[in-house]
């Protein structure tokens, strides 16, 4: 479960350490997203990338979070120019607050897997939507929509 007002603080492709605070007086887009430059996680990216003019303009930042380390998604962030923040959560801190691990099994093996998620926050910093499970493509419009019709 997920309260309102959670924090966090995580290091940021910006080289600074980023918490949920920092982004007060603004609308929130925080996602998780599995792996950097896999097929899924590029799309969804691409896509945030695509509108995120738009999410300025209603006074709404983007941040990503992956397990990735910071040196892995600053190659994602400059191979597919991606102008948001992208957070890294190695040891899955922040993915277990938020409740976006699940065990599966891969290839016979035993593994966590992240499940694609967004949560989006109000400009006091409380959770007011949230999505699960969900796909990459489109995804960022109907993000956008929502954010739109606040």
């Amino acid at each position: 479960m997920i309260y309102l007002n959670t924090n966090f603080e995580l290091s940021s492709t910006s080289g600074k350490i980023v918490s949920l605070k920092d982004y007060y007086g603004k609308y929130l887009v925080l996602y998780f997203y599995p792996k950097d430059n896999t097929s899924g996680c590029t799309l969804e990216a691409n896509e945030f990338s695509i509108y995120y003019e738009e999410f300025k303009k209603l006074d709404c930042e983007i941040v990503g979070i992956s397990k990735d380390t910071v040196k892995s998604h600053e190659r994602f962030k400059e191979k597919e120019n991606i102008p948001y923040e992208l957070l890294a959560d190695p040891d899955r801190t922040v993915h277990a607050q938020f409740s976006v691990l699940k065990n599966a099994k891969m290839y016979g093996k035993d593994v966590i897997k992240t499940i694609r998620s967004t949560f989006i926050f109000d400009k006091e910093g409380n959770l007011i939507k949230e999505y699960r499970d969900v796909k990459a493509q489109g995804h960022a419009a109907e993000v956008l929509e929502y954010i739109n019709a606040l």
